[in-house]
């Protein structure tokens, strides 16, 4: 547990929650143990969209739809979003939602392995959400970069690995090694590298928050 548990059943009391629609699929998809983002993280995301108002939004991890629709539905009314999904029973249980919801118009889902797909997209993002499998976003990272229009945002979710990455290496289970050697590599990668901020915060199971500056290369330091 990254936030304390009484303060994050707190400031989760504070949250109005989000429409009919999506109250449903989130209380489905958890009954189906279904992973969905936390509510810690939608309120976030919910702010940064209204923040940002990306019109093109690109997200690594589609489970069932859940982040999907919520990012459609805060987003901008003219929102186009792109999310990929490797595991082929919840595709469909996706597009179904994504029906349901009358969204299909504004959604690309492509189905497969992000590490494939990732290198043959070409069209810049505003904002990109990284919510796939977390022992891959190192790979993933100089496709996503090269993604990221200047300015743009790359939220990564799931970083903190419920604490495992403040903990020794020979303190971690021995088949969640390699996971946390990526991740530590992926934050210190974000943390370090020329044209980008990056914040890593501990909000959910921890996120990372990176801004694509402006007129940089994106090298590392």
């Amino acid at each position: 547990m990254i936030v304390e548990e009484r303060m994050r059943t707190y400031i989760n009391s504070l949250d109005t929650g989000n429409t009919p629609f999506l109250e449903e699929l989130e209380r489905q998809a958890l009954e189906d143990r279904v992973p969905v983002i936390r509510r810690e993280m939608q309120s976030f995301l919910k702010t940064l969209l209204a923040a940002a108002q990306p019109r093109r939004v690109l997200e690594v991890g589609t489970a069932v739809g859940f982040s999907t629709l919520l990012i459609c539905e805060y987003g901008p009314p003219d929102l186009q979003i792109t999310t990929i999904e490797n595991y082929e029973k919840r595709i469909p249980l996706a597009r179904e939602n994504f029906q349901r919801a009358g969204r299909e118009g504004q959604i690309t889902l492509l189905e497969g392995d992000a590490g494939e797909i990732l290198p043959t997209l070409t069209e810049p993002c505003d904002l990109i959400f990284m919510d796939g499998a977390k022992g891959q976003y190192i790979h993933w990272l100089p496709h996503v970069l090269r993604l990221l229009k200047p300015g743009g945002i790359l939220l990564s979710d799931n970083v903190l690995q419920e604490g495992d990455l403040l903990q020794s290496h020979y303190l971690v289970e021995r088949r969640n090694r390699t996971i946390y050697k990526r991740m530590r590599e992926y934050l210190y990668t974000l943390t370090h590298t020329a044209g980008l901020q990056t914040s890593v915060l501990p909000l959910g199971d921890g996120a990372a928050l990176s801004v694509k500056l402006k007129n940089t290369t994106g090298r590392e330091q």
